[in-house]
């Protein structure tokens, strides 16, 4: 079955070039083309996407509000924030929205890769994005590092945990603990819960800063 990708983008020039690079893929299918992210929510339970990718700066609601209302109404639904902007603050609040990676315009050669590991549990992100998610992590004032709260994950919600924090994919980790993919992702899903966080960043971020694994 071919993921099926939802695209928002102002840049007529941007859009075609990205259904383009997404037509030449047999494991591609672009469900839903827009303009701009206004009543976003009705336009996705139509096209009925797996993978969102969401412009940042948009005509009368920006990317990040977009995807603050599509994981609120849409949790299953993967989005992928792809902008021009070197932007620390925008990064962090993308993620904190619940985005699940962030990708630089000028690496849309990257997209078709991008895509399929965000539907295989992935979180895409340019080198440079991730150098500075990475120091948002270690730095940020959100989270402390000396928590002793106790979140009642189990041995194997920890096991998963752990193998998130070391980069896997939902796929690799289901082969190294030999259990389904959808099994993986019953997991994560109480993981979020337990954590009381909406995406895999905010996940690794507060794994790391209050040793839970």
């Amino acid at each position: 079955m071919r993921i099926r990708v939802a695209i928002f983008d102002d840049n007529k020039n941007i859009r075609n070039s990205i259904i383009l690079m997404l037509n030449t893929d047999p494991e591609l299918e672009v469900v839903g083309i827009y303009p701009d992210a206004r009543n976003c929510v009705d336009k996705l339970l139509l096209s009925k996407p797996d993978v969102v990718l969401m412009d940042i700066e948009m005509p009368g609601m920006n990317g990040i509000e977009a995807v603050r209302l599509i994981k609120a109404q849409m949790p299953a639904v993967a989005v992928i924030i792809q902008t021009v902007f070197e932007d620390e603050e925008k990064i962090f609040d993308s993620l904190k929205a619940g985005a699940s990676g962030y990708i630089l315009k000028n690496a849309l050669k990257n997209v078709t890769l991008a895509i399929k590991e965000t539907h295989s549990g992935g979180s895409p992100m340019t080198p440079w994005v991730a150098r500075k998610v990475l120091n948002m992590i270690y730095h940020s004032k959100e989270i402390r590092a000396q928590s002793t709260e106790e979140y009642n994950l189990s041995n194997k919600e920890k096991e998963v945990l752990l193998l998130i924090v070391n980069g896997l994919s939902y796929k690799m980790i289901a082969a190294q603990l030999n259990i389904s993919y959808e099994t993986v992702r019953g997991h994560v899903k109480k993981i979020y819960d337990k954590l009381h966080v909406a995406s895999l960043t905010e996940v690794v971020a507060k794994a790391i800063k209050q040793r839970i694994v």
